[in-house]
């Protein structure tokens, strides 16, 4: 059972963190459409590892994360007053790159010349 609390606390950090960020006012983080990718969070809860992205690319995540560095202390802070735990984890931000790779890859897709089917033959299996 202990790993179901686990999940169950990464998935609360995950939403709360999403939420604590729309209210930060640092310029570097407010400037950008900035999502939380994944949470880790360590089994002794000591550590939570937040990957964060943007779709303006790997460089504007970069700066998200330093600002989100030095606001981290804040974003703690709120996530115990939030979250009521006992022990709240020291938290780690790094950049990534993957809503960018996934709008790529979206427009990769659309791009494609794939015909379509005619609708009689789709009639006709039925």
């Amino acid at each position: 059972m202990p790993g179901n609390k686990l999940a169950r606390i990464t998935e609360d950090v995950s939403r709360e963190l999403s939420a604590i960020l729309r209210e930060l006012k640092d310029p570097r983080v407010t400037g950008c459409l900035l999502s939380v990718v994944r949470v880790e969070v360590t089994n002794d809860l000591s550590y939570c590892t937040a990957y964060i992205s943007t779709v303006e690319g790997l460089e504007r995540s970069k700066q998200a994360a330093e600002g989100l560095k030095s606001a981290a202390g804040y974003v703690r802070r709120e996530l115990g007053h939030r979250l009521k735990l006992r022990h709240v984890p020291q938290l780690i931000f790094k950049p990534t790159d993957s809503i960018e790779y996934g709008a790529s890859i979206s427009r990769i897709i659309n791009d494609l010349d794939i015909p379509e089917a005619p609708k009689e033959e789709e009639d006709a299996g039925l």
